[in-house]
């Protein structure tokens, strides 16, 4: 199986877009937003990562008929029993709001003294909308949650996951240490794997 010369992401977010063009051009591999295709947000009922990828990858790739990347991605914090999951784009509701979805996790947590979280994603690869054998790759970052943000890069709750290693928030790294350290790299990393085994088959 050769590589897709073009993907589409099934996505509009700006920052995991400029992500993984940055992981995919070395590959040659050119990512083209679904919004360039008028394909409209792929519904996301599913209490799983993995599940909404899948659901996002297909629609994707049937509204445009080209192989689909779908990201499905969030924030999972040890106190809250996992949440927000799936729901990290909406914890505040709509419409989507980094600013008040922080500010929601600050609420939630205020007194808690557990600030374990780890950032989780899953990507899904499909040749076809109707592929038998998605690719799948999940990846996580661990760290902690602060009591207020610091940093303003990254998106998301970016400014308030602390990397205690590094003494940084994700939101204060360069984009390059980024694209290394997290979820969505190792998740690509691992993805890329499976592109270049199934190429050699």
């Amino acid at each position: 199986m050769s590589l897709p010369r073009t993907l589409v992401l099934a996505s509009g977010n700006a920052g995991k877009l400029r992500e993984l063009v940055t992981l995919l051009q070395p590959l040659g591999i050119d990512v083209q937003p679904q919004s360039l295709y008028n394909v409209s947000e792929a519904e996301e009922p599913h209490c799983t990562f993995v599940e909404n990828a899948l659901a996002k990858a297909r629609h994707a790739a049937r509204a445009t008929g080209l192989p689909a990347l779908a990201d499905d991605s969030g924030l999972c914090v040890a106190a809250l029993g996992g949440a927000p999951g799936v729901l990290s784009a909406r914890y505040a509701g709509e419409p989507k709001s980094d600013a008040r979805n922080n500010e929601r996790l600050l609420a939630d947590l205020q007194n808690v003294s557990d600030r374990r979280a780890h950032y989780v994603c899953v990507l899904v690869m499909v040749q076809h909308a109707d592929d038998p054998q998605p690719l799948i790759a999940q990846g996580e970052w661990h760290g902690e949650i602060l009591q207020a943000p610091k940093g303003d890069g990254g998106f998301g709750y970016d400014p308030l996951f602390w990397l205690p290693d590094l003494e940084q928030s994700c939101a204060e790294i360069e984009h390059e240490l980024k694209n290394t350290l997290s979820h969505r790299g190792n998740a690509m990393r691992q993805l890329l794997q499976q592109l270049e085994q199934r190429a050699a088959q």
